[in-house]
């Protein structure tokens, strides 16, 4: 916010709902909507569409139309294709235009951080006067010596896909590992940390959970997956790794069941008559983004195994009052963590916002009726939840 206003202040930002006179002010126009997926799990591209054609419809003098969107590979030039036939109905195929690719790779809750500081610039042009006004744009991180990665149209829309789809894999693999842990009685913590000091591998993405989440990761693995079967390329790994993150979810519901009722093959509602304490429902912290967040199909599973919930989360309370509508007769909107524990015969952790890494734990024994403790993103330490005297479990340790 200090951001915006600042440069709001200063007259370097400037909102306005009038696309035309943005367009005819500036030489260099952002697409960045958004590709919801489509049903067949291929990204939806109406609002890319929509702008493109927009464009096309005011466009007065030279522009570089850049593409921001997360988009499949061919998009850019189906862009150029529907600018072009805009201004055909013109009569205007001699104002001249390029597009651009230059995928974003800004994470939620961080994404100025990202933006300033970030891994890389990729730009994705066949033309080189689009280059060097790009370079110009990105100038700051150029010669802050960000990597700055030129390259055709199709290369930078597939390294998008690409890279959130390995990081997903990367994700898969560790919970995969994870689960394997709690079989031959290794800790996934010390696995991931040796496995992270490799240079080769590295540390991150490697924290095992209840799976991934969000607006990206689930979104971008089916639209590759989709591009590989289009083409003829069956992605085999993308394809497990999407049905392994959802395998994951319902993991976590039963490791809850055996864990509260082990003796629960008479009942096909085993924890009627259990409240269970949700702390966190988006899908990480520092969001209130629940799209597709873990905590939906854990709880509607909980839900439907018979429990009752006592709900928290810090920023997704709101979000949650409609994605959760389908379990709303069986669950309570807490005000904070410790009333959503109260008088529940369980918590469970399902997101490590910073509040709950620091729970008073003794005040958690004293509101829960039972003291059992799930831990599913693997905050505590075994020996310090125990020695309070809850049952404790983990993800892979």
């Amino acid at each position: 916010e200090d951001v915006v206003s600042r440069n709001a202040a200063s007259g370097r930002l400037l909102f306005t709902t009038d696309l035309a006179d943005a367009i005819k002010k500036n030489e260099v126009a952002f697409i960045a909507v958004g590709t919801p997926p489509a049903d067949d799990g291929s990204a939806d591209l109406r609002y890319v569409e929509q702008v493109a054609r927009e464009i096309g419809r005011i466009i007065e003098k030279y522009t570089v139309v850049v593409d921001k969107s997360t988009v499949p590979v061919g998009t850019a030039r189906k862009v150029w294709s529907w600018i072009s036939e805009e201004l055909a109905k013109r009569g205007a195929k001699d104002i001249p235009f390029d597009v651009v690719s230059n995928p974003e790779f800004l994470r939620e809750g961080s994404a100025v951080q990202d933006f300033t500081h970030p891994d890389r610039v990729v730009i994705g042009s066949e033309s080189e006067r689009a280059r060097h006004i790009m370079k110009d744009v990105y100038r700051s991180l150029y010669l802050n010596e960000t990597p700055y990665i030129e390259t055709n149209l199709e290369t930078a829309e597939m390294i998008k896909y690409a890279s959130n789809a390995f990081l997903a894999v990367k994700i898969t693999f560790i919970n995969e590992v994870a689960n394997l842990c709690e079989k031959v009685g290794a800790n996934v913590q010390d696995v991931s940390k040796a496995m992270g000091r490799d240079g080769r591998i590295g540390p991150k993405f490697l924290h095992p959970g209840p799976g991934y989440g969000g607006s990206c990761f689930p979104k971008d693995t089916h639209a590759m997956a989709r591009i590989g079967r289009d083409y003829g390329e069956t992605l085999s790994i993308v394809e497990t790794t999407i049905e392994a993150n959802e395998r994951q979810k319902t993991r976590m519901v039963e490791k809850i069941v055996k864990g509260l009722v082990p003796d629960q093959s008479r009942s096909t509602e085993p924890l009627r008559g259990k409240t269970l304490a949700i702390l966190g429902l988006a899908f990480k912290p520092n969001t209130d983004d629940m799209r597709e967040s873990p905590a939906i199909t854990i709880c509607e599973g909980l839900v439907e195994r018979g429990a009752v919930l006592r709900l928290f989360d810090p920023a997704a309370m709101k979000e949650a009052s409609w994605r959760l509508e389908s379990i709303k007769g069986s669950t309570y909107f807490a005000k904070d963590e410790y009333d959503a524990i109260k008088g529940s015969d369980a918590l469970v952790l399902l997101t490590e916002w910073n509040q709950f890494r620091s729970l008073d734990l003794d005040r958690v024994r004293t509101l829960l009726r039972t003291p059992f403790f799930f831990d599913l993103r693997n905050v505590y330490k075994r020996e310090e939840v125990e020695s309070q005297g809850f049952t404790y479990f983990a993800v892979g340790k």
